[in-house]
């Protein structure tokens, strides 16, 4: 099995900074992509930024140039999500994605983290 594991989430004023992590462990052969959602209450679930094998990034245009999507140079099952200048608007559960191959004989699945709650609030 995978096992992805997120941390870094909190309570924030306006204008601040947070950096989510997720951690991906297991039977792991390959990852195609690692990814971050997050849902708001009473919202659709949405795509927030995502990182490919190829280090190809994509940001939802509400978070472009202010949040930041990486992994981390020794271990590429480690994905970050650093986030700034935060918005109440922000605020949301945020959950990680990874998309792998556990063995050759496995298809690529999706993995979900239990997700992390950013507040932004004053």
């Amino acid at each position: 099995q995978v096992q992805l594991v997120e941390s870094g989430g909190g309570l924030v004023q306006p204008g601040g900074s947070l950096r989510l992590s997720c951690a991906a462990s297991g039977s792991i052969l390959s990852i195609n992509a690692m990814r971050w959602y997050r849902q708001a209450p009473g919202k659709q679930r949405e795509l927030v930024a995502a990182l490919t094998s190829s280090l190809t990034t994509m940001y939802a245009d509400s978070v472009k140039g202010r949040f930041t999507i990486s992994r981390d140079n020794a271990k590429n099952t480690v994905v970050y999500l650093q986030m700034n200048s935060l918005k109440p608007e922000d605020t949301a559960v945020y959950s990680c994605n990874v998309e792998a191959r556990r063995d050759w004989y496995t298809p690529l699945s999706n993995y979900w983290g239990h997700g992390t709650q950013v507040t932004v609030s004053s």
